[in-house]
């Protein structure tokens, strides 16, 4: 086993390195992606970005009822919700195939 197991361990430290890199720009790809929630049939959507920051909401004239106030605030509440669900979803299989096999929490 001469030599044979530190160029092994050189091979190994290199193919970590690269896939790093690669979570990296996963990372950064996701974070610039746009996400869009909707509730009510779309009278309301909310924008996020792949970082979970809320960039926009839209609410249809049609749903505002200043005498259901709770209505309006359960739908936006939906929307950011599914907008979340789209960002995790994506996350975790964007980053999910540098995980696999590994056995690790993400």
């Amino acid at each position: 086993m001469r030599g044979g197991g530190m160029g092994n361990m050189q091979n190994m430290m290199k193919q970590m390195q690269k896939m790093q890199k690669q979570m990296q720009e996963a990372q950064e790809e996701l974070a610039e992606k746009q996400f869009e929630g909707t509730a009510g049939g779309g009278m309301v959507k909310v924008s996020m970005s792949g970082q979970k920051q809320v960039t926009d909401v839209q609410i249809k004239e049609e749903v505002v009822d200043p005498e259901d106030i709770e209505m309006l605030q359960d739908l936006v509440l939906a929307a950011v919700n599914d907008a979340l669900k789209k960002v995790d979803d994506e996350t975790n299989q964007t980053m999910g195939q540098f995980t696999k096999g590994m056995n690790l929490p993400f």
